[in-house]
């Protein structure tokens, strides 16, 4: 058995995780991957194929890099019997504020909440690939990655000619205070799930949740949306949350291509 450390620069949160491990599924030889987000490091433990394996890293671009390869005896992995159940649970809290956003985005004509809507749909459908897919082929997997994209890709575009509307039109001020409202509490369900998750793992990964939470994306994007809102009422222009909208839904872009990726 052999123990390959990774360094992956841009795992910032479980989503991530989620599709490092649809890419690495299928290839024979793994038998345990072992992932510590907060430090970026993923551990593989393989019998072989370690060509296979840092090639498949490499193709998500997520600056992957090889850091160490040796020789273990270990043999005893950490239980992961509740690890459907947790995703079950990230994937709820991801849809409901999914949901949430879209509705009181467009209801206080936020492009920076409807566009971290969407971001919280592209974690839910990482989520969900994994659930839905669970037992099946390596097939049905990429089928499935393939469809999430595509949708993805199509929400972001409509997204875009939206800004752009507005951008062009004469459109009234979003709601400020409902864009922080409602940024804050996704900020507090982002933390949870990230918690929730790594606490999964081992005692002594729940106490970094504070390092885990100021890394993720997703919590950098809530405190852009908060942002934008704050610049929205001292300017009293709509283009602070245009353009954080348009910052947002070019990361969803391209974290569907992340997903898209697996398809082939």
């Amino acid at each position: 058995m052999h123990k390959t450390i990774f360094e992956i620069t841009k795992m910032d949160c479980p989503s991530e995780e989620n599709i490092i491990r649809m890419k690495l599924d299928g290839i024979s030889g793994i038998a345990y991957l072992d992932f510590d987000i907060p430090n970026r490091k993923l551990i593989v433990y393989h019998s072989g194929n370690m060509e296979q394996i840092e090639k498949s890293i490499l193709d998500l671009n997520l600056g992957g890099k090889k850091i160490s390869t040796e020789q273990t005896n270990e043999t005893h992995f950490k239980e992961t019997e509740n690890q459907k159940k947790l995703l079950w649970t990230v994937l709820g809290i991801n849809f409901a504020f999914f949901l949430i956003e879209i509705t009181t985005g467009l209801i206080s004509k936020s492009m920076g909440l409807v566009a971290d809507s969407l971001d919280m749909l592209a974690d839910a459908f990482v989520y969900g690939i994994s659930l839905f897919a669970v037992g099946g082929t390596v097939t049905k997997k990429k089928r499935i990655a393939k469809l999430a994209g595509y949708f993805q890709i199509t929400l972001a575009i409509l997204g875009f000619v939206e800004v752009l509307r507005r951008v062009f039109g004469d459109e009234k001020l979003p709601d400020f205070s409902t864009m922080i409202v409602v940024s804050a509490f996704a900020l507090i369900a982002n933390g949870i799930c990230l918690y929730l998750l790594q606490k999964s793992k081992s005692k002594e990964e729940a106490h970094m949740k504070a390092s885990m939470i100021f890394t993720s994306n997703d919590v950098i994007i809530n405190l852009g949306v908060i942002g934008a809102a704050l610049l929205v009422n001292w300017l009293n222009s709509s283009k602070p949350d245009l353009i954080i909208g348009t910052i947002v839904f070019t990361l969803v872009i391209q974290g569907a291509f992340r997903i898209l990726k697996l398809s082939n």
